[in-house]
């Protein structure tokens, strides 16, 4: 995603003749728009509309394939149709897709791109539809394809720190309250707790997919047509698990749905923020806790000895960014009425690009995860001893002595400075350091990641493109 980015440099220009077919507007009619005010009003959209080609030509296949059962589109005309769109298919698999100088959105270049080739039949699918529910769609089964990418690159994380939850889990090291040595913890739960908490996530990307997983198209402008379209067909042919039943709330949803998405990621974005955050601070000589290999880190210009944890501090500025996310969302859609408003262009742009910006960030923590490693000798430092305090209270009140009297005896002990701790650990419950549950864990995510409905929508796919 991030190389279409860079190669699709194309500057919007006004209308031209494009192959013999002049790149009028799907609206124009007699009067030419001012350029300058073409120019700002398309803005970044033909940029943004490149991610959106293949669904924008998936979606036109589910809707001519509809339009040929309901009458509006002969049976020859549909397989010269379905043909020529697995061709632009195949273009956009191959990141050839481009939209033209001239040419306003994606809609717009498919539709050139058949009428090319077939004349005024490439005409007609657009019959039934509007651009606010092809926008719809597409941004959709966008969203779908990035949200299974995303719950694939988390649960490679999730794999990891749960491995090394494994690995470490009777390595202690200090856990802290208001960043004061406060009591024992250990690499067990460390990397066990942020697994878990990408768990969470998944939940959140859970109420998101289903979310976007309604199909909008056939609510053309947000007030239906008056076609006699079967909505439940397209429904099915595009894998989706129901319509957006409402034609004015499938419009309203143009905004909500990536709100809902944003907030999905913002808390994915979260998770991993704080990790990278707690293995900067980590890596810093202050604390020595775990090491990255050298190949693994960047230098300075002026200090030889430096090792440098770039991509976490990268990763939480790029994680803290994404956080945002659903609050630009937000004020982009704030106080609009119901019906479709040019404003909802701009969503896009912040959108997108937040997928492969997030993507790229769990793939890089989790291979930092993969090699970080641990100081197996943290707590043989004295700084560390009061770590155990509440290990001898505890001790203490299990031998019969009342919790507040056994709390006062040692902390007595502390500010006499005769504290003598017992570095033994007994934590039994469950979740705790001797009793991690990470199989537990284990088992509440896969049975999140069991309910996204990945197959469904492949299989869809792959029954379209046969067609």
């Amino acid at each position: 995603m991030i190389e279409l980015f860079k190669n699709n440099t194309n500057i919007y220009s006004p209308s031209g003749d494009l192959g013999g077919f002049m790149a009028t507007k799907l609206w124009e009619k007699s009067t030419q728009v001012n350029a300058k005010i073409e120019a700002f009003t398309v803005g970044r959209d033909r940029e943004m509309d490149v991610f959106l080609a293949k669904y924008d030509v998936l979606a036109s296949m589910a809707h001519i394939s509809m339009l040929e059962t309901v009458g509006l589109l002969q049976a020859d005309e549909l397989a010269l149709l379905l043909a020529e769109l697995k061709n632009i298919y195949q273009l956009t698999t191959e990141n050839q897709f481009v939209i033209e100088d001239g040419v306003e959105d994606v809609h717009s270049q498919v539709e050139l791109m058949l009428t090319r080739k077939l004349g005024d039949m490439g005409k007609k699918i657009h019959s039934g539809r509007s651009r606010n529910d092809q926008v719809l769609v597409d941004l959709k089964l966008f969203a779908r394809a990035e949200i299974e990418k995303m719950v694939g690159a988390l649960s490679d994380l999730f794999d990891v720190l749960i491995s090394q939850s494994y690995r470490y889990k009777n390595v202690l090291l200090p856990g802290y309250t208001h960043l004061q040595v406060a009591m024992p913890s250990s690499f067990g739960l460390w990397f066990g707790a942020y697994a878990e908490s990408l768990a969470d996530d998944l939940q959140l990307l859970l109420s998101a997919w289903k979310i976007t997983n309604r199909n909008p198209l056939g609510s053309a402008a947000g007030y239906g047509s008056s076609f006699p379209l079967d909505r439940q067909l397209t429904t099915d042919l595009l894998g989706f698990d129901t319509m957006n039943y409402n034609v004015v709330y499938a419009q309203m949803g143009r905004g909500k749905m990536e709100r809902t998405v944003a907030n999905a990621l913002a808390s994915v974005a979260a998770t991993v923020a704080k990790l990278a955050f707690d293995a900067c601070m980590f890596t810093s000589q202050n604390f020595g806790f775990i090491r990255l290999p050298d190949e693994f880190t960047t230098g300075s210009s002026i200090m030889p000895h430096k090792k440098n944890p770039d991509v976490f501090e990268l990763t939480r500025a790029k994680c803290n960014k994404i956080q945002s996310l659903p609050q630009q969302i937000m004020l982009i859609t704030n106080n609009l009425p119901s019906g479709y408003f040019r404003d909802l262009q701009i969503i896009k742009e912040v959108f997108v690009p937040a997928f492969a910006e997030l993507t790229d960030c769990l793939e890089m923590t989790a291979m930092m995860m993969t090699q970080v490693e641990v100081n197996t000798e943290i707590l043989n430092d004295s700084r560390y001893d009061y770590l155990f305090s509440v290990e001898e209270v505890n001790r203490l009140t299990l031998s019969g002595i009342p919790f507040r009297d056994a709390y006062k005896q040692v902390g007595l002990q502390i500010e006499a400075g005769n504290f003598q701790p017992n570095k033994t650990v007994n934590h039994t419950h469950q979740g705790s350091i001797g009793n991690l549950f990470n199989e537990e864990i284990c088992k509440y995510k896969n049975e999140i990641v069991s309910e996204f409905t990945f197959d469904k929508v492949k299989k869809a796919e792959e029954n379209l493109l046969k067609v």
